[in-house]
């Protein structure tokens, strides 16, 4: 007989494979474990990238001797009442997490209860020691302690595909990071090679306490730059917070999504934030958010892999349509607000000058006389041999109007290089790029005039055959629709290929196959038809740019205050069409700063 069993020792070896991947993922699942047992502190500890140890110490509600014993089977768990697959509510549930870390390291797990003493189990390469009593924590508390060494000594394969201990610890420092930011209501602290790096204490579970997490974790620039996202449908609650669209990263690293308390890594979610900051950012720039789903638990799958990173929802295009609108529906509410980093980069930038130095006059020597300005012209404008480029109105001279003044972008004292006006607001000053600024206002009318009136259309004379993979033209023709409200008309041309009788007239001359591969493509990824829109959209934001008030114009001061006044009208004035601020607000207190007078 060429097929046989394999023992217990290697079956547990390969599961322990998908389920342990690295130390971080030792670290996720002790970390799980305890705050199923209802922990409201958790400790971590780790040395040598995790390698050597892994330590975590919580306070939940223990286990008794014989729990202990189970814990460390393959496939026993407490958390699948009636083997009820559809309805979990607990982060772990396969069973897997003990046994698996067991059958590759030496581990120890000391428990007890309220109402039991404490007990200990080890578990050396596969094989059980114990239950033993133990020494651990006083009468009437509860916890447990778990303690992994030498992970992968059973398996030399893996350990030589470890890395470095630096990225062990920062893959362990992140996986940390995404558990304490769904659970504010439980301290967390992490010990790397004797050194605290990280410690958070129980915030409230409101929502202000849930911000406070964010912002130890994601940073105190994101609390100041976030805008609440909150919206409920059809049984799906959405909350959380977004970045403003000029708060933004080179990379998607600070993108967040957590289903029923569950950090996730689901393309869905790059997918609903890239259509939702389209007409904001640049491409290669990416908004920093967290989004915490809430949801039936029979509305999602958690048990499509062992890591339980990965989920399916019962209809993704419910739960992507939810994101896309929250998110548009969030950046809109934040108006003409741009991110507080804007000032702070060009406050670090502004340097007191220092380099004039006094110098007495020699015997002899004369001292030039104060000569008092000459009058000003109002004929001409106001040249300044220290600025050339400068230009004031006439009419900014005097003092604005109060109104004008207590407006958020306040009221225009001058046009600097033919490109930027200054404006002085209730409590400081705003710059503001002309050009940027117009592009944003021209672009969100094209917009509504497209939204209005529909997107032109115009036939092909000839319409085109474009050959795709079965599978990729089953994906266009099925979102027919939805194109057809973008101007692209197509059908379907056999199993094959698809055809296309009109594409929209913005677009003028096209690559209709290199568009409809494109398109395939972004249906295969995110669910939508993505690439469409951001052609349409990038055409529209050309438009704008072209037609927009050019760097270099000269306004009047009329002109340069209708502008800001259409800016605190229109949403998402505060940065251009790629992601750029529109303009930059200065607090007087801060210039104050700058000039020692605070």
């Amino acid at each position: 007989m060429k097929i046989r069993r394999l023992t217990e020792g290697t079956i547990n070896r390969i599961a322990a494979g998908e389920v342990v991947e690295r130390p971080a993922s030792a670290v996720k699942e002790l970390v799980e474990n305890a705050l199923d047992a209802g922990a409201h502190r958790i400790a971590v500890s780790a040395s040598n990238g995790g390698a050597d140890l892994i330590l975590v110490e919580d306070d939940g509600e223990g286990m008794s001797a014989d729990d202990l014993v189970l814990a460390v089977e393959r496939h026993a768990t407490s958390k699948l009442p009636a083997d009820d697959l559809s309805h979990i509510v607990t982060m772990g549930f396969r069973g897997e997490a003990l046994p698996s870390i067991g059958a590759v390291a030496r581990l120890s797990i000391v428990s007890r209860t309220k109402d039991s003493e404490a007990h200990g189990v080890g578990v050396d390469g596969g094989h059980i020691v114990g239950p033993r009593p133990a020494g651990f924590l006083a009468n009437g508390q509860s916890g447990t302690r778990v303690e992994v060494r030498e992970l992968f000594y059973a398996t030399p394969a893996r350990l030589k595909f470890m890395k470095s201990a630096r990225s062990e610890d920062l893959a362990i420092h992140d996986t940390l990071k995404r558990l304490a930011m769904a659970r504010p209501d439980v301290a967390f602290s992490l010990t790397l090679d004797g050194r605290e790096v990280l410690d958070l204490p129980a915030e409230d579970v409101l929502f202000e306490g849930q911000l406070k997490r964010l912002s130890r974790i994601m940073g105190r620039e994101f609390a100041a730059n976030a805008v609440p996202v909150t919206t409920g449908r059809e049984g799906l609650s959405l909350a959380g917070f977004a970045g403003v669209p000029t708060y933004n990263r080179a990379n998607a690293q600070m993108q967040f999504l957590f289903v029923n308390g569950r950090p996730v890594r689901d393309k869905l979610l790059i997918g609903a934030v890239r259509g939702a900051y389209a007409d904001f950012l640049a491409r290669d720039r990416h908004p920093a958010l967290a989004l915490f789903l809430s949801c039936d638990p029979a509305f999602v799958d958690v048990n499509v892999h062992p890591a339980k990173t990965e989920v399916r929802f019962r209809d993704a295009g419910l739960v992507r349509g939810l994101i896309v609108s929250a998110l548009k529906n969030a950046i809109h509410a934040a108006g003409h607000q741009a991110s507080t980093t804007v000032a702070s980069d060009a406050l670090a930038a502004l340097k007191p000058h220092t380099g004039y130095e006094y110098q007495p006059s020699l015997p002899g020597q004369s001292i030039p006389s104060y000569r008092a300005p000459a009058a000003y012209d109002a004929s001409r404008d106001f040249q300044s041999p220290f600025a050339p480029a400068a230009r004031v109105e006439p009419s900014t001279i005097e003092p604005p109007p109060p109104e004008e003044v207590a407006t958020p972008l306040g009221a225009a004292r001058a046009q600097l290089h033919e490109t930027y006006i200054v404006t002085q607001t209730a409590d400081g000053i705003v710059i503001v790029d002309q050009h940027a600024a117009h592009e944003r206002l021209t672009y969100e009318r094209m917009k509504k005039q497209m939204e209005e009136g529909g997107i032109a259309r115009q036939p092909l004379l000839v319409p085109e055959v474009v050959d795709l993979d079965p599978a990729e033209a089953a994906r266009v023709v099925g979102r027919a629709a939805e194109l057809a409200e973008l101007g692209l008309v197509v059908e379907a041309f056999g199993p094959d290929a698809v055809l296309v009788r009109e594409t929209p007239a913005m677009l003028g001359q096209m690559d209709v196959k290199g568009l409809l591969r494109d398109l395939a493509d972004d249906i295969a990824e995110t669910g939508a038809a993505l690439s469409l829109k951001e052609r349409l959209e990038a055409v529209a934001g050309t438009l704008a740019c072209h037609t927009s008030v050019r760097a270099g114009r000269r306004l009047t001061a009329d002109e340069m205050n209708a502008l800001l006044r259409e800016m605190e009208r229109t949403p998402h004035s505060g940065q251009c069409n790629h992601g750029r601020p529109t303009y930059v607000e200065l607090k007087l207190a801060d210039i104050e700063k700058l000039f020692g007078r605070r």
